[in-house]
């Protein structure tokens, strides 16, 4: 039996890891507290998030809102998630296919958490992120924007 070296892999691994870190654009938030919408995005690239949230009695969540991207080379995609203001959990909620082709676009991505919801007020973030060869490492995230917004998640 042979055995591999583990650590040339864990190495890189580890840089892969800060590289995506680093990379990431740090949205900001409202310092007033009033829920307004904020994010980063690089040059026309935008996310927004819509202010209010879908709750389906069978406790499937809609999220939705728009976005603007170019110069993407790889697949790109609208990620969503959601929590609530009293609690660190973060519900990743569906993906969208994004098309960059600096056009204004409409997302809504669907998906039921792990622990049931009740409506109320939450905190919701989307991401418009390409799949990269960038680097040299196979499908590097590139962040495009980043946006977050406090939304009322409301039964429907």
């Amino acid at each position: 039996m042979s055995l591999t070296p583990v650590r040339p892999l864990l190495g890189a691994l580890g840089l892969a890891a800060a590289a995506l870190l680093l990379s990431a654009p740090h949205a900001a938030t409202a310092a007033d507290g009033t829920g307004t919408e904020t994010g980063t995005g690089t040059g026309t690239d935008t996310v927004t998030v819509d202010p209010t949230a879908r709750l389906a009695a069978d406790g499937t969540v809609t999220l939705s809102g728009t976005y603007r991207c170019t110069g993407a080379d790889g697949p790109v995609f609208v990620s969503s998630a959601l929590s609530r203001n009293d609690s660190p959990t973060r519900y990743g909620i569906g993906g969208t296919r994004a098309v960059c082709d600096g056009a204004r676009h409409t997302w809504s991505n669907t998906g039921t958490p792990a622990n049931a919801l009740d409506p109320g007020a939450a905190r919701v973030e989307a991401t418009v992120m390409e799949l990269t060869t960038r680097g040299g490492l196979p499908l590097m995230p590139r962040f495009h924007a980043v946006g977050q917004r406090d939304v009322t998640l409301t039964r429907v």
